[in-house]
């Protein structure tokens, strides 16, 4: 097997493919973790959940949650100069699959075309108290 060359700390390649964290102001974990971190156009978040970031807690209700929540994951791509059109994958973790028409509902109305969504994948889980639900996107920055 061959080695892998890596490319010189401070060449052109190894300056475009560098990492950067993207925060959004507000959206912040309690722990040193970005929102999502980039690689060339790559894009990966971490937990994106219904915190709204004026106020730093949740909604209430089932529905409000999956809004705020999808709202978030909009601010998120944003902050790294994306949009929806660039998502490939996203990972929905719920407290309970029950929610899952509240989901789909917020899912078709950020994803209209159904010729062009992209994957989804939904797991229950153990979930903060009083959160529902929590996304994780994978994206594609400037494919929108």
């Amino acid at each position: 097997m061959m080695p892998v060359k890596r490319e010189e700390p401070g060449t052109r390649r190894d300056e475009e493919m560098a990492r950067r964290s993207i925060e959004v102001p507000g959206l912040r974990h309690g722990a040193p973790i970005p929102q999502a971190s980039v690689v060339g156009n790559l894009l990966v978040s971490g937990g994106i959940g219904p915190v709204d970031p004026a106020t730093g807690t949740a909604p209430d209700g089932t529905d409000e949650q999956v809004a705020m929540a999808f709202g978030n994951v909009r601010r998120v791509l944003a902050a790294a100069g994306g949009d929806v059109g660039d998502v490939v994958k996203c990972t929905v973790f719920v407290r309970d699959k029950a929610i899952r028409p509240v989901v789909d509902k917020h899912w078709v109305e950020m994803f209209p075309d159904e010729a062009s969504r992209p994957a989804r994948h939904m797991l229950s889980t153990d979930l903060q108290s009083g959160i529902e639900l929590q996304l994780e996107i994978m994206a594609v920055l400037g494919q929108g």
